[in-house]
Order: C-alpha cells, then sequence, then structure tokens
C-alpha cells in the first residue's frame, strides 16, 4: 500500500492510453496542478487523483487487458486515498453497471450507465446545462453515455435537461460529456478539491 499526502503541492495524473487525454492536462495544467500522463499502474503512486478520459470504453478495455493488474491498481488506488474523475468512456468504465451492451467496468461509481444514449458519433453536438447552483454549463456530447440510475449516495452536481450528467460519490466524479473540450474548467476544479489540493489552484480573473 503506497501512503498518499494530499497536502503537497498537487499531482495528478490523466491516463493516457487513449481518448483526448492531452486536452484533459492542458486543462489541469492551466488551473495550477502539477499533471503527469499515466501509462503504466506503477505511475499511480506517485500522483493524488487521475483523470480517466473520454474515447472509446471498448478499445480501452482492450488495452487495459494487456495488462490485467490495471484493475486492481486502479481499485487500490482509490481505495487509498486516490481521487478519480471519468468522463465519457472513462465514466463508463467507473460505473457499477454498464448497459447497451453490458460490458466490464471498476464498479466504484454506484450509478447504472448506458452507452451511445445521446447517439452514435455523427449525433455528436455541443449544448448548454445547469450546474446545481443554477450557473450554465458548457458541453459536448461525443457518443455520449447516460445515467440511468444513481444510488442514493451519488450526488447530481449538473444536469441536461432533467438528466443527471456530472454526479459525485466520495473521491469519484463522473460526467457524461467531455468538459476537456469547453472553456469551463469548474468540473477540473472540483476534481483538484477532491485530491486535496484547493489551497494549489489558481483562481482566474
Amino acid at each position: 500500500m503506497v501512503a498518499r499526502d494530499l497536502d503537497r503541492d498537487l499531482r495528478v495524473g490523466v491516463l493516457a492510453l487513449q481518448g483526448d487525454f492531452a486536452a484533459h492536462a492542458r486543462m489541469l495544467t492551466g488551473i495550477g496542478a502539477e499533471v503527469c500522463e499515466v501509462r503504466t499502474p506503477e505511475a499511480l503512486a506517485s500522483i493524488a487523483g487521475l483523470v480517466i478520459p473520454g474515447g472509446e470504453s471498448t478499445t480501452l478495455l482492450r488495452l487495459m487487458d494487456y495488462d490485467p493488474t490495471w484493475w486492481e491498481a486502479l481499485r487500490g488506488f482509490h481505495a487509498e486515498g486516490g481521487a478519480l474523475l471519468g468522463t465519457c468512456a472513462g465514466l463508463i468504465l467507473l460505473a457499477r453497471e454498464v448497459t447497451n451492451p453490458a460490458q466490464q467496468s471498476l464498479g466504484l461509481l454506484d450509478v447504472v450507465v448506458e452507452r451511445n444514449a445521446y447517439g452514435r458519433q455523427r449525433e455528436s453536438f455541443e449544448a448548454t446545462g445547469e450546474w446545481a447552483d443554477g450557473l450554465p454549463l458548457e458541453m459536448v456530447f461525443i457518443r455520449a453515455p447516460a445515467i440511468r440510475d444513481r444510488a442514493s449516495g451519488v450526488e447530481l452536481l449538473a444536469s441536461y435537461e432533467g438528466e443527471p450528467v456530472v454526479v459525485r460519490q466520495g473521491r469519484i466524479i463522473g460526467a457524461t460529456f467531455h468538459p476537456e473540450l469547453t472553456q469551463d474548467d469548474r468540473l477540473h476544479r472540483i476534481f483538484l478539491e477532491a485530491c486535496g489540493g484547493v489551497n494549489t489552484i489558481t483562481e482566474r480573473g
């Protein structure tokens, strides 16, 4: 077990197996975090939180299967105090249950997720939802999943047309869309706070 001091200068990782991990890294760097690309389970030992980006969930599963220790390592990372942000395919990987079709997942976030619920690639779109406090939220949906059920302990952070699009359970945050493709960095700030790095975040104008 690796001890983590979450009060140190904040260092977070972005899972860099596939997907738009570079855009997440740029957004996190822009708000004050030290960011590294995570390509091996061993790299989890040096970070306070991990972003699992969007992409293709079945491709991500195949890449992880090349090193089966990923599953135990990610569950252990969270159990030892690490925070997780899963966006789009990352949310699918974190979910308790996946449908359309069913597939393997970590089971760390107590939600049921339906794959491709907002349509296929050609039906991608941009929209404006709202945070729980009523402020607008920019969103980009690309083959996006939907949260079809969530346990009572899963907090609703944002919604779109009455449906949950950002949820949180302890140190785990899940989003159905691609926040890294917008100008709204609030979700990444919430992630950094979950990592224990609120005092290291650089406030913008």
